[in-house]
């Protein structure tokens, strides 16, 4: 199957959908499928040989957080030529209400189209001032995937529709089989993400480090991801600070080696989050997993079964849960267990099926559909009546 796959943000810049999409074209290829991937990038990126370039993207302020798009007369020329040029059986755009290529692709594309809804955002006054202009694209789109209930919610509350629910996918033995590495080990609390983003939590934690120290003077915070690091611990007691270490952008390598050392990963998002990648990353790791209450990381938790959870944006809530945590060997031990148990049904062995029935639904009744087109056309030709 020859497949085309549109990625809505920069693939320079890192993130759990650049992330889905890189590993969902990575998991058509082993199957010997033929993929190109459409994506904004800089001129100066290295790109693997299945993504092309739409150009360079722009900062946009989107959900919360800031995404680098692509969009305009001269990126609606390149996604025409991908298209031409791909002659895909299908297309599967990602976000394909985002003011970036998945919409330009939508508006270009015929044939057989799947969309997958990644963003959760119930108030979202843009989304809805916007249906008019997105209906006439989102009519063309032959099935529907949302990576979770909520954002399957967003979709139907906004725009109207239905939406098959197929979660992110993670690669469980890459992160089960990571060496740990020595010097993560020892009393450590890991966190991923970018640190100049608020809604990642990172100064929720910041604020319950002191009360985690007190309990805990010999356990470390290990902070991989970009950012301002001497902003972040700017409110930390200064005889603390030597208690966070920032390990800067990381190697995908490097983040399963980190999630397999840490005693403890805590994810304190405060919001905007669908899914939540990490905690699946995290949990097929084997580490066990402290996060926000946000209703998508609850349902990925397996409501607080694979992992515990504590009250959005409270510091004091997170600091007494992670010491709890961090004193109890035995819970983190179960926590492993039912994590490693229960995130088997995000690998790609699943998930990647799962997408491909979609696209073998969609294919399957466009080709009925264009037979019963030639069909019609020959009788009329020959003047035949239809039975």
């Amino acid at each position: 199957m020859r497949i085309g796959i549109v990625c809505p943000y920069s693939w320079d810049v890192p993130g759990g959908v650049q992330f889905h999409i890189r590993d969902l074209a990575e998991y058509f290829l082993r199957l010997g499928h033929e993929v190109s991937v459409l994506a904004p990038a800089d001129d100066d990126t290295p790109l693997p040989p299945y993504v092309v370039s739409a150009g360079r993207a722009v900062p946009v302020p989107y959900n919360g957080s800031v995404a680098r798009l692509n969009f305009g007369f001269l990126s609606a020329a390149r996604v025409r030529r991908w298209l031409h040029e791909g002659a895909f059986d299908v297309v599967h755009i990602h976000e394909p209400t985002s003011p970036s290529l998945g919409l330009l692709t939508c508006w270009a594309a015929s044939g057989p189209i799947v969309a997958t809804f990644h963003t959760s955002n119930p108030r979202s006054r843009a989304m809805i001032a916007a249906y008019a202009i997105l209906q006439a694209a989102l009519e063309k789109i032959s099935a529907r995937i949302a990576v979770s209930e909520y954002a399957r919610r967003t979709l139907v509350e906004h725009l109207g529709g239905d939406a098959v629910v197929i979660p992110n996918g993670v690669d469980v033995d890459f992160f089960a089989e990571a060496e740990p590495k020595p010097e993560w080990q020892g009393d450590t609390i890991g966190f991923i993400g970018r640190i100049d983003e608020p809604r990642k939590g990172l100064p929720v934690l910041m604020r319950a480090l002191p009360r985690i120290l007190a309990a805990r003077p010999g356990a470390r915070l290990l902070v991989a991801g970009r950012g301002d690091e001497e902003a972040a611990v700017e409110d930390l007691p200064k005889e603390l600070r030597s208690r966070v270490e920032f390990l800067g952008m990381i190697s995908d390598e490097d983040k399963a080696r980190l999630l397999r050392s840490v005693d403890l990963y805590v994810a304190p998002n405060t919001g905007g989050e669908s899914f939540g990648i990490i905690l699946v990353e995290a949990m097929s790791a084997g580490a066990p997993v402290l996060a926000s209450d946000l209703d998508a990381f609850v349902q990925v938790l397996d409501q607080g079964e694979a992992g515990e959870v504590f009250t959005n944006e409270d510091a004091d809530a997170l600091a007494e849960a992670a010491v709890r945590l961090l004193e109890d060997p035995a819970r983190r031990i179960r926590l492993r267990e039912r994590g490693s148990a229960h995130v088997r049904r995000f690998d790609w062995s699943t998930v990647g099926a799962d997408i491909l029935s979609v696209y073998e639904t969609v294919t399957a009744g466009a080709a009925a559909v264009a037979a019963d087109e030639r069909t019609t056309g020959l009788r009329a030709r020959f003047g035949l009546a239809r039975d």
